[in-house]
C-alpha cells in the first residue's frame, strides 16, 4: 500500500500546490470543490456536490459496512509570508493549517482505492468538508452542515488525519479518548459611567473594574475547577477608550474557553458569569455572551487501535510517537459523535524554523503525503474487514 501511495507523490504535490496557490475561505471553496468533484468523477465514482453548502461526497463500493474518510478544504484569513513558488495568489488568504494537503491526500486515497480489485465488501465514503476553521451566521461549521444533510448517515466508522508542522516527518500520533478540546467563545462588556479623567470620583471607571474582573477570571482555573481536569480561559481582546483624559463608559472583551468533559465545560460557563459579576459589586454592570462551539474530539479506542496497527505494519513501531491530548479544537468532533471515529496527526515538519499552524510562515514537508494516503487507505480497508 505504501509503495502504491508513493507512486502518487508527483500528483499529490501538484494538487496540494494548486490548492495552496488558490486558497478559499470557509463556505467559499467553490474552485477547490470543483477540482475535487472533477477528479472523483474521472474515477467513475458517484459524486454529490454542494453538500453542506460547498462540500463534496463520493462513494466507492456498495452496501455495508460504511467507512467514512474526511478531509477539510478551507483556508484562513492570513497573508502568506513564505517565499515559495506556490505561495498563495490570493491576498490575505492562506492555507496555514494544512487543509490543502488534507484535500490532496484524500484525493490520493480515492485514486488508490478505486484502482484495487480486491476490496472488502462495503462502502468507503469520501467526505470533502468545507469550513472547519469557522462557523457561519447561524453558528454552524462545515461538519455540522454536512451532518445535517445526511453525509454521515449509515456510516459505521469515520477517520481523518491532520498534518502537524511541529512534529518530525512521518511520525504518527493517535490517542484514545479525548484528544482535542471543546472550544467556546465569549464576548463581554463591562459597563461603567464615563467621566473626565481628572475627576474619577464623578463616574464609575470600567477599566478599574476590569482589573478586578481579570483576577476573578484567571482564578477560575486555579481555584474553581478540579485540578486534574483540563481547562483554559484566555482573553484575547480588550478594547476601551480613545484618549488620555477621558474615562470611558465601557470595556469590551473577547476570549476563548477550552475543556474536555461536559461537566467542566458547563462549570467554566457558570464561573465566568460569576467572575463578571464582580462588576456589579463595584458599582458597574456587565453583559456576557457565551457562544457554544465545537465539542471535544473523542477518539474511539477501537478505531485508534486499527490506525496504530496500520502505522506499525507500514512504517514500523518507531513511527509511532507518544500522543498527548491538546487544547486545540476540531469540528471533526461532530463526525466522531455520529459514528466511532478517530483522527491521527502526521508529522510534517518543513525545516528547522518554527512554522506553527495559523501563522504566515506555516508550511509542510510534502514527502509525508503518500504516508497519509497509505495510512488512511489501509485503515479504511481493515475497518471494512472488521466491521463486515
Amino acid at each position: 500500500m505504501l509503495e502504491k501511495a508513493r507512486a502518487l507523490q508527483e500528483q499529490l504535490t501538484a494538487w496540494r500546490r494548486d490548492f495552496h496557490q488558490h486558497p478559499e475561505l470557509g463556505f467559499q471553496e467553490v474552485r477547490t470543490a470543483g477540482i475535487v468533484a472533477a477528479e472523483l468523477s474521472k474515477l467513475g465514482l458517484p459524486v454529490q456536490t454542494n453538500v453542506g453548502k460547498t462540500g463534496v461526497v463520493a462513494t466507492l463500493g456498495e452496501g455495508s459496512p460504511v467507512v467514512g474518510i474526511r478531509a477539510d478544504m478551507d483556508a484562513l484569513p492570513i497573508q502568506e509570508a513564505n517565499d515559495v513558488s506556490y505561495a498563495s495568489q490570493t491576498p490575505n488568504v492562506m492555507h496555514a493549517c494544512g487543509h490543502d494537503a488534507h484535500t490532496a491526500i484524500l484525493l490520493g486515497v480515492a485514486h488508490l482505492l478505486a484502482g484495487l480489485d480486491d476490496r472488502p465488501p462495503g462502502q468507503i465514503r469520501f467526505l470533502f468538508q468545507p469550513c472547519e476553521e469557522m462557523q457561519d451566521e447561524e453558528g454552524k461549521s462545515g461538519a455540522m452542515r454536512m451532518i445535517e444533510e445526511g453525509a454521515l448517515e449509515g456510516v459505521d466508522a469515520v477517520i481523518a488525519l491532520h498534518v502537524a508542522s511541529d512534529y518530525e516527518p512521518g511520525v504518527v500520533y493517535v490517542k484514545d479518548g479525548y484528544s482535542m478540546a471543546a472550544v467556546d467563545e465569549f464576548y463581554a462588556t463591562i459597563k461603567g459611567e464615563g467621566c473626565h479623567g481628572a475627576y474619577p470620583q464623578r463616574g464609575v471607571d470600567p477599566i478599574y473594574i476590569l482589573a478586578q474582573v481579570l483576577n476573578a477570571v484567571h482564578g477560575i482555573r486555579s481555584r474553581r475547577i478540579d485540578p486534574i481536569r483540563p481547562a483554559v480561559i484566555s482573553i484575547g481582546s480588550v478594547h476601551a477608550g480613545h484618549t488620555t483624559n477621558v474615562i470611558p463608559a465601557e470595556v469590551q472583551l473577547q476570549g476563548t474557553i477550552r475543556s474536555y468533559d461536559e461537566e467542566t465545560r458547563r462549570k467554566l460557563w457558570e464561573e465566568l458569569e460569576c467572575a463578571f459579576g464582580v462588576a456589579r459589586a463595584l458599582g458597574g454592570d456587565y453583559t456576557l455572551n457565551i457562544v457554544e462551539g465545537y465539542p471535544a474530539l473523542y477518539n474511539s479506542a477501537e478505531v485508534a487501535a486499527v490506525i496504530r496497527e496500520v502505522a506499525t505494519d507500514l512504517l514500523g513501531a518507531d513511527a509511532l510517537g507518544k500522543a498527548e491530548a491538546v487544547m486545540g479544537a476540531e469540528d471533526f468532533a461532530f463526525m466522531a459523535r455520529q459514528a466511532p471515529g478517530a483522527m491521527f496527526h502526521l508529522g510534517a515538519k518543513y525545516d528547522e524554523r518554527s512554522r506553527p499552524h495559523h501563522s504566515p510562515q506555516f508550511n509542510i514537508n510534502e514527502s509525508v503525503m503518500p504516508i497519509g494516503v497509505a495510512l488512511l487507505a489501509e485503515t479504511a480497508l481493515r475497518l471494512l474487514q472488521r466491521l463486515g
